[in-house]
């Protein structure tokens, strides 16, 4: 697929799988913005990984649920590179415990930045997205696996699977595609917080390749459907190397 002025925006793009996915999409010609929350030197080093090898990016804040702060990213995005053809929503929380024990607040956080983030940038991302161009959002592989403590996270992913399949039925005839990417366990601080070795290690061999997913895994699967994977849409993709 040619790349040449295409444009895409990576909520979450200042590290882990969102770093990976601005590298991968810069590396097929995209000018990115690199979206972040609070940590603005992160994204500046993303953005100069881009620029040492040729690309163009632009580091750009601001709480994903908080409609005036990702109109203002998606503006400078578009004023910086002339519009929009990709966004990519990575960002998100994970905040872990049984149903019975989690505190409310902590599923009020995840609220906000996992279901309200996800449709302050959808909705975004369907006023301005051009034609020709792809909305991917992210859910997790733990909605079929179903790990106890998973709840409250798992039930904010339900929700976004949810939210991008309708997504993808009201751009009817607007030729953008809508899908959703769910990974498995993947080498990210996200993934790796609070775990013990013996963790990680059961969690690494349950896939069937018998390994923790990397960054650069998902990042693959999400240039496919920002690129070439166009008759691909409405759909949740699950990258985890096979886990059921």
């Amino acid at each position: 697929m040619d790349t040449a002025g295409r444009v895409a925006l990576v909520t979450g793009g200042s590290g882990g799988i969102g770093a990976a996915v601005v590298r991968r999409l810069a590396a097929d010609g995209y000018s990115v913005g690199v979206h972040y929350a609070r940590n603005r030197a992160t994204a500046d080093g993303v953005v100069a990984d881009v620029a040492a090898e040729g690309g163009h990016a632009l580091a750009v804040g601001g709480d994903v649920g908080d409609e005036p702060a990702m109109t203002a990213v998606f503006d400078a995005v578009e004023t910086a590179f002339g519009g929009l053809d990709v966004v990519v929503n990575t960002a998100g929380i994970m905040l872990l415990a049984p149903i019975a024990e989690l505190d409310l607040a902590d599923l009020d956080r995840m609220h906000h930045t996992n279901i309200r983030g996800t449709f302050v940038v959808s909705q975004q991302a369907a006023r301005r997205v051009r034609p020709g161009g792809a909305i991917i959002n992210f859910s997790t592989t733990v909605r079929r696996t179903q790990y106890p403590g998973y709840g409250a996270y798992v039930a904010s992913k339900a929700a976004v699977e949810g939210m991008t399949l309708i997504l993808a039925r009201e751009l009817r005839g607007r030729d953008i595609t809508v899908n959703a990417v769910a990974p498995g366990p993947t080498a990210t601080a996200l993934f790796l917080d609070g775990k013990d070795e013996a963790t990680v290690a059961r969690l690494a061999e349950a896939a069937p390749l018998g390994r923790l997913g990397q960054p650069d895994d998902i990042a693959e699967t999400v240039a496919f459907l920002a690129g070439p994977g166009r008759w691909v849409n409405g759909q949740v993709v699950y990258a985890n190397g096979g886990l059921a």
